[in-house]
């Protein structure tokens, strides 16, 4: 990667919020984008247990970024995610209320009943991650690019994923060839990233090696946030492990440790 560049993310990023998700491959790189990219507003379409929407949360509050951020779905689940109770909703509450009151909301609604709330040109950072169709994909880009300011950045999550019924890899290699500023991250389901054109980029490192750096330069770029993801979960699995060896201790005859579960820090986004 760059010689210049220490992201952010390496110097203690810890996630307040771990729960199972196919979003933990890209938390070190969405903690850097919000600290890169300062927002001014965030909105995620799809949020299911809130992983990726409280990064950008945490990030704008390690930051000091004067931001609002919305979260938007139904939580009531869909054809990917299959249905779900009322407990996941309540979960993302108490998290939103706990640690990010007064800058984080909860908008519980379809993406379409939310659109007129939004002024067009007005979200910095939108984050797209709902039904992954080809079709609920291009509805959900369509529509909301226009909210978008000049110069914004959008995130298509999935975009390697090449399931029955997913298309989201689809419309953003159709995106890709049509948009001069975009980045794929290829390591776990996949991370498209789109920047509207428009604005003055931000002086920034990271910025510059998404869009304005040469192959070499953006295939190490690819590389250092696959290994952070890694390298995340690693010391994550460190921490969990020297717990349960304090707790043993502590307790003798391993007591501390949890019934049934012989390995420390099994499941890599266990909350």
């Amino acid at each position: 990667m760059s010689d210049i560049y220490f992201p952010p993310s390496l110097r203690g990023f810890e996630p307040r919020r771990m729960v199972f998700s196919t979003w933990v491959d890209h938390l070190p790189f969405a903690y850097d984008l919000v600290e890169a990219l300062r927002p001014r507003m965030v909105v995620e379409l799809g949020v299911y247990n809130g992983l990726s929407f409280f990064t950008f949360c945490q990030a704008l509050e390690d930051f000091d970024v004067d931001a609002v951020a919305y979260a938007i779905d139904t939580w009531e689940g869909d054809a990917h995610t299959d249905s779900y109770d009322e407990s996941i909703f309540r979960d993302v509450q108490a998290h939103a209320r706990e640690h990010y009151r007064g800058f984080a909301y909860l908008l519980r609604m379809l993406f379409q009943e939310a659109l007129p709330q939004f002024d067009d040109d007005s979200i910095g950072l939108l984050h797209i991650d709902g039904l992954h169709t080809y079709e609920a994909v291009r509805e959900d880009f369509e529509s909301w690019y226009p909210k978008v300011s000049p110069g914004g950045i959008v995130l298509f999550h999935d975009v390697m994923a090449r399931l029955p019924e997913y298309g989201a890899w689809r419309y953003f290699e159709e995106l890709m060839a049509s948009h001069p500023e975009t980045f794929r991250f290829d390591h776990g389901f996949g991370l498209g990233v789109l920047r509207k054109p428009g604005g003055e980029r931000p002086a920034h490192p990271l910025l510059d090696l998404l869009f304005a750096s040469g192959d070499a330069q953006q295939h190490k770029l690819r590389q250092f946030y696959a290994h952070a993801a890694h390298f995340l979960e690693a010391r994550r699995q460190a921490a969990r492990f020297r717990a349960l060896r304090g707790q043993g201790a502590k307790g003798g005859q391993g007591k501390g440790r949890a019934a049934g579960n012989d390995e420390p820090g099994r499941g890599a986004a266990e909350g």
